[in-house]
């Protein structure tokens, strides 16, 4: 019985499955199994463990293996990337090799041929295997090795400004290419939202941000030889000049992979050991959340729905650098957009788009800024207005004058808190009267990793080293993430926001006309209309089973 069959007779797909994997074949060579699992109708796993039956071949778990690195170090790196083969041990002249494809017999001839040994396969997934090769082998290892081999073609010079058409070349060489595309394609599987290129004396560094977190990829040391070339490719990509190695420099690019469009931010700064790049990935595709989905629960979010669908005024989002301020913003937008109203933003960049809402893109090269932008849009007729940011006082005189003659106006602003976006108007030098009667809300968030579900235990904590405002009580479970291959071995996966809102009154208003302090705010908010901290509503979602007290105590302090 072929693979296809005995999985409908184990019921893993249906026989309608079956058919529809047989007419998408293109080839008779196209095996059945993989498609079925491309299209999502198995996993891997299950084929896996059929195909190990029929082959007598064992299906193991690589978490639970000691992977013997002396070993990886004997076969060829382009061996181990070109057949995605992972060594895993030596016994007796006998390699034991981990692969997904149990009927590439040409590789396990190379590998055999190459080391002189016996080879004995055993199944494991793909992914997994992908992951330790990554680990012990490095990123890109093979293309690395390919560079190497066609060094005199890629050679940096040293004076670039003399030799740009040089440098152009290199970073044109296909194996530049696919160096970059490699580790992109890598940042993406990850999730990552930025992409950081690191260079160092003797090392060039790359680093994925994965829900909020750095994490070092492993490299191959020769990656630093074409260093200069790999900026390159990113600042032709980025339309950038290559020649310029003195200042920093921005821009950006767009790639597609699968039905997916992702556009990325460039930022390049020069250092002492050379130019430090950051991407940061925009997937415009992704699916705007609610402001449920985005961690907003109680009485903030039934405060925060009245907010915005107010007739004028100003709400504020508060946060530092990628704490998914823009992210509520939209989801805001899209809660309340209908065709009864007009909404417009200027934004740097146009994050994501949004069906139903006019976007402009801020460009400060031909004078189109927030403030001008702000302006044009109030002979647009608009309802809602959404400003990228207010970064200084023109736009935030701009935006208070709208908010006063009947728009709603949405915005960002860079404070720790709540009640310090009220001071950080007053010090840009808004007048007192006008930040009070145009303000309805501040929301200040921040994002913390949610706890990995496949792996979700109960725990019982040391109370020491439990904050003393979170209130714990002794004998109170917690929960935790032990790690797993869904969570890549982190406990955690995925990230939602904590919050926490300031809703304006006559007392709060009448507290910021006399010029009272952010202390001053805070505490009145506490103490006679119950606003709840960030660290409050991150001790709720921890006591839920939603995080751990350790992301609140990472993102959050004691005020």
């Amino acid at each position: 019985m072929g693979i296809g069959q005995t999985l409908v007779a184990r019921k893993k797909v249906t026989q309608e499955q079956l058919d529809t994997a047989l007419a998408a074949r293109k080839s008779p060579g196209d095996r059945i199994e993989r498609l079925l699992v491309q299209m999502g109708f198995v996993t891997e796993l299950d084929v896996l463990q059929i195909i190990g039956e029929q082959l007598h071949i064992p299906v193991v778990d690589l978490n639970d293996i000691k992977i013997d690195t002396a070993l990886l170090k004997e076969v060829p790196s382009k061996i181990v990337h070109r057949y995605r083969l992972l060594p895993i041990d030596k016994s007796n002249g006998t390699i034991r090799v981990a692969t997904a494809n149990a009927f590439d017999l040409y590789a396990f001839d190379e590998l055999r041929m190459i080391t002189g040994s016996k080879i004995e396969p055993v199944l494991a997934p793909e992914a997994d295997i992908q992951r330790f090769i990554k680990q012990y082998c490095g990123l890109a290892g093979h293309t690395i090795e390919e560079m190497i081999g066609h060094e005199e073609i890629i050679e940096i010079v040293s004076d670039i400004s003399e030799n740009n058409g040089d440098l152009i070349e290199a970073a044109q060489e296909a194996t530049v290419v696919k160096l970059v595309n490699e580790i992109l394609v890598e940042a993406i599987r990850d999730r990552a939202s930025d992409v950081h290129i690191e260079p160092y004396e003797h090392n060039l560094r790359i680093r994925y941000r994965v829900d909020g977190v750095l994490h070092t990829t492993n490299v191959p040391p020769e990656i630093r030889r074409f260093q200069n070339a790999i900026i390159s490719r990113i600042k032709i990509l980025s339309n950038l000049n290559i020649a310029e190695r003195r200042l920093p420099q921005d821009g950006g690019f767009k790639i597609k992979t699968g039905n997916r469009d992702i556009d990325l931010r460039v930022s390049i700064i020069p250092t002492a050991f050379g130019e430090a790049v950051v991407m940061r990935i925009l997937d415009k595709a992704s699916v705007l959340l609610s402001l449920h989905d985005l961690g907003m629960i109680d009485q903030v979010l039934v405060d925060f729905n009245r907010i915005i669908r107010q007739p004028h005024g100003i709400v504020l989002v508060t946060g530092p650098t990628g704490s998914g301020k823009t992210t509520t913003l939209y989801a805001a937008l899209n809660q309340i957009k209908s065709d009864e109203i007009k909404i417009l933003t200027v934004e740097d960049p146009i994050e994501y788009y949004i069906d139903g809402i006019q976007q402009v893109g801020v460009q400060r090269k031909i004078g189109l800024t927030f403030a001008f932008g702000l302006r044009s849009f109030l002979r647009h007729d608009p309802d809602v207005i959404l400003v990228g940011e207010i970064r200084d006082l023109e736009t935030a005189e701009v935006a208070v004058n709208a908010s006063l003659t009947g728009h709603l106006v949405f915005s960002t602003l860079h404070t720790n808190d709540a009640p310090t976006a009220n001071t950080r108007l007053l010090d840009m030098g808004v007048e007192p009267f006008l930040v009070s009667s145009s303000i309805e809300g501040v929301l200040a968030q921040r994002l913390v990793r949610k706890i990995c579900e496949s792996c979700k235990t109960a725990y019982e904590p040391e109370v020491a080293i439990i904050p003393p405002d979170f209130g714990y009580q002794p004998g109170e479970a917690l929960h935790r993430g032990t790690g797993c291959r869904e969570c890549r071995h982190t406990g955690y996966k995925g990230r939602l926001g904590i919050f926490e809102l300031l809703v304006m009154n006559d007392e709060i208003r009448n507290l910021i006309v006399s010029r009272g302090t952010a202390t001053d705010i805070r505490n009145l908010a506490r103490a006679k209309y119950g606003m709840k901290l960030l660290r409050d509503d991150g001790w709720t979602k921890v006591r839920s089973g939603i995080t751990t007290v350790e992301e609140v105590v990472r993102v959050s302090k004691v005020t």
